[in-house]
């Protein structure tokens, strides 16, 4: 199999990232709300946490829209997307560190290492998208933490709504067959 059709065998499968997307949006949205309306701890403790549970319930939502919820067994992809899977998770002592530092930036820290966890789907999904997604959350991150200090939930809601906006974006570019 060529490197172009196991891409686009993951925008297929994954529907351009569109249900991980969403799934990414609702628990960004949900502890950006706690973080506004509730403290700041249950809002890291619930964007940590609640992190384990995204590809499951990413597989979940596309099950639930009828679809395959992993590629196939064997497939070339299946490895790097195990590698660029475990990025974020590893990377999360560095945004612990930043928010014990200063606690507003814990969102903005997360921002970027979410951005550098995106950058190697530009590979994966065969996505252009995935790099303007990447440089749009490590650029809003960076701003965030040197230019709007005191902001703490800011981070939270715009990271929510980049996902969201973006779920719509890797719907678009998946194919149509079977998407």
């Amino acid at each position: 199999m060529d490197i172009r059709q196991a891409q686009r065998d993951v925008r297929t499968v994954y529907v351009g990232g569109f249900a991980g997307s969403l799934v990414s949006a609702a628990l960004w949205l949900a502890s950006a709300a706690i973080a506004t309306w509730g403290t700041p701890s249950a809002a890291i403790y619930l964007l940590v946490v609640g992190g384990v549970a995204i590809f499951p319930l990413t597989q979940l939502t596309l099950r639930a829209m009828g679809r395959p919820a992993a590629l196939p067994r064997g497939h070339p992809m299946n490895g790097l997307a195990m590698q660029v899977a475990f990025v974020l998770p590893l990377t999360l002592p560095i945004v612990g560190a930043a928010a014990l530092y200063r606690l507003e930036w814990f969102f903005p820290a997360f921002m970027v290492a979410l951005g550098a966890h995106y950058l190697p789907f530009v590979f994966l999904y065969g996505m252009w998208q995935y790099a303007v997604l990447a440089g749009a959350l490590v650029l809003a991150g960076l701003a965030l933490a040197l230019y709007v200090p005191g902001a703490f939930a800011l981070g939270g809601w715009l990271t929510g709504a980049l996902l969201l906006a973006f779920a719509f974006v890797g719907r678009s570019a998946a194919p149509r067959d079977g998407a």
